[in-house]
Formats: structure tokens, sequence, C-alpha cells
């Protein structure tokens, strides 16, 4: 049990951790850094993401960052084959608390077209995920319509641990 869960379990839900939650909260959603995971087609729309027009440093997450020891969400573009399954539970694996997942296009939710025996058939077979981004692939507009879903979770969860 983490720190946070017996700061919470100790105070309970009064105002002083429920406006020290909302502050953490805030912080947490506006500056959520992503690991750089692309797999595939999508992760030449999540590339446009990051740039120009879309910027998504707008929203806190321009330091896409190559160690996962320095993100705290995980967007996982493109088809995953059994073989990169052990490499991404790896990576996620080595994120630390909080983090968050962002399923993005069909591959990585679903499968997509690809039904055979090397493609993962959704990548919440793995990591927990905490959106589904459609679409084959989703515009970048997609992605950021995802990742302000995203910021409001974040918020609502304040300092309370991750179920």
């Amino acid at each position: 049990m983490g720190v946070e869960a017996t700061l919470y379990g100790a105070l309970g839900d009064n105002f002083l951790t429920t406006t020290v939650g909302k502050l953490i909260g805030w912080g947490r959603a506006n500056s959520v850094w992503p690991a750089q995971f692309g797999l595939a087609c999508c992760a030449i729309e999540m590339m446009a993401f990051a740039g120009n027009p879309f910027d998504a440093g707008r929203f806190g997450s321009e330091a896409f960052r190559a160690s996962p020891r320095q993100s705290d969400l995980m967007i996982v573009s493109g088809r995953v084959s059994q073989k990169m399954a052990p490499v991404l539970r790896q990576i996620y694996d080595q994120m630390p608390e909080p983090k968050w997942v962002i399923s993005m296009g069909a591959c990585a939710s679903t499968g997509g077209v690809f039904n055979n025996y090397a493609i993962l058939q959704g990548v919440d077979k793995i990591v927990p995920v905490d959106v589904y981004v459609p679409g084959c692939p989703p515009r970048p507009e997609d992605l950021i319509n995802s990742l302000m879903i995203l910021q409001e979770k974040i918020k609502a969860q304040g300092i309370r641990p991750r179920v």
C-alpha cells in the first residue's frame, strides 16, 4: 500500500484532503508525459499530434519521453505482435505510478483486420487501458480528444489510489 493510499485512508474525504486532492489531480492532468511507443501506421498520426498544427504542448504533453521511467502515459498505437507483447508489458511495469494507457487505433484496441495467431487481439489483454481511440488510423484530433478525456479522469481521481 502506497503513501497516497494511507494518506487517503487516514484523512478521509474532508475539506483539506478534497482541496489537496483537486490540486494534485489538476497538476497530474496538466503534465502528462507520454512514452514513445509507436508500433505501426498509427504512430504517424501520433507524431502529427505532437507537432504543428495540433500541438500537444497546449495540454502539457509536449515532452515525449524515450525512457519509461520518465513517462506516465503510454500511447499504444498500431498492431501489437505476440513477440512484442512481453516488451510492452515490461515497459509498462517500468513506468512509475500513477500511470495511464491510451489504446490508439483499431489494431491496438481489437486487433483490427489482423485476426491471426501472430497479432494480439487487443492491448487490454496485456496492460489496463484507460481510454480507447477508434479509427484506422485515428486522426490527431481524436488523440487530442482522448487526452482531454484522460485528463478529466485524472482530475477526478485526486489522491485516491488507482483501482
